[in-house]
Formats: structure tokens, C-alpha cells, sequence
């Protein structure tokens, strides 16, 4: 086994510990808040005021999701010149949740 090999950190681990930094998980939360604000629209626990306006719930989901914006890219800013495959993996994941969060809105057509 050469020296190069001994010194690599585990990819699962580094990923792992990654993944506790507030700047990979914050993002991820926000996006599921967004959906979860989808859910209490569409279960009717969140109500829309029928005025045309588009209510506190749409106001909060575009909250949710352009306050993600800032602290994903000083995430990227801060660990992908550290630790790039685990920092692209993290932001696949930031990314995917937001699409999510997104798609789920154009596919309801709202």
C-alpha cells in the first residue's frame, strides 16, 4: 500500500462529516420547509386568502428558497477547494432538494 493510499480519508466519512456543517444541511431543511408548506397548502392545514394575492405561504416558499441561494454558495466558496468530490456530492443534494421543492410547484401549476 503506498503513502498516497494510507492518507486518503474515507469518501463515505468525509462526505458524513460534511454533511454536519450548517452551510450543507441549512439549505436542505429550507427546501423541505418549502415542501412542507406545499403539503399544508394542498392538505388545507395552511389556508390561501381567496383574494387573487398570493398569501403568506407562496411569500414564505420564495423566502425559503432565495435565502438558500447565499449560504449555498459560501458553502461551495468555502469546501470545494478543500474537499471537492465530497463538496460536489453536497451540492447535488442542495440542488436536487430545491428542484424538488420547484418542480413540485410547476408540476401543480400554481
Amino acid at each position: 500500500m503506498t503513502t498516497s493510499q494510507r492518507s486518503d480519508p474515507d469518501p463515505s466519512a468525509a462526505l458524513g462529516a460534511l454533511l454536519r456543517k450548517p452551510s450543507a444541511f441549512v439549505p436542505l431543511i429550507m427546501s423541505a420547509l418549502a415542501l412542507g408548506l406545499i403539503a399544508g397548502v394542498l392538505a388545507g392545514v395552511i389556508r390561501v386568502a381567496p383574494t387573487g394575492d398570493e398569501g403568506m405561504p407562496a411569500r414564505l416558499f420564495q423566502l425559503l428558497l432565495a435565502l438558500q441561494v447565499p449560504i449555498i454558495f459560501g458553502f461551495a466558496v468555502e469546501w470545494l477547494p478543500r474537499s471537492p468530490r465530497s463538496a460536489v456530492v453536497v451540492l447535488m443534494l442542495q440542488a436536487a432538494a430545491a428542484i424538488s421543492a420547484v418542480g413540485t410547484i410547476l408540476w401543480l401549476e400554481w
